[in-house]
């Protein structure tokens, strides 16, 4: 007779010790999962970190063109009269709106936009509602 027949402790201990193994496989594989989470956690946020700043230098290059081309606006627009300040205005809103783009980058603006929003609740909706109707009907 084999060891295991004669002894129903020794099944019971085979048992005990083959559960206590799948329970530390479980506690392995978890914490393989775990890392894993944590790995890809941390490298989507690098991605996204990575796709804000590009967004961001772009954002700046954007600027820098439109503060240059104000600049070209008002040095080749009229200088005098009622279209030479009209130009000249316009030139000073593009030189303005580029520094503003230049500087505060899509973060900034995005914090902007979300600002004015949270003040205006009411005109920020119907606004959106009627750019989505625009949208529609152009679809």
């Amino acid at each position: 007779m084999s060891n295991s027949t004669m002894n129903p402790d020794f099944r019971t201990d085979e048992w005990n010790q083959a559960a206590e193994n799948a329970k530390e496989a479980a506690a392995t594989v978890g914490k393989a999962a775990s890392h894993a989470a944590a790995a890809t956690g941390a490298m989507a946020s690098q991605a996204v970190s990575d796709v804000g700043r590009r967004a961001d230098d772009m954002a700046a290059r954007a600027g820098a063109g439109l503060q240059e081309l104000g600049d070209r606006l008002g040095r080749q627009s009229p200088q005098s009269g009622i279209l030479g300040s009209a130009s000249q205005g316009l030139a000073e809103a593009v030189r303005s709106s580029g520094q503003y783009v230049e500087k505060a980058k899509l973060s900034g603006m995005s914090d902007d936009l979300a600002d004015i929003i949270r003040r205006n609740p009411l005109p920020s909706v119907l606004i959106a509602i009627c750019v989505g109707w625009f949208v529609a009907r152009k679809l």
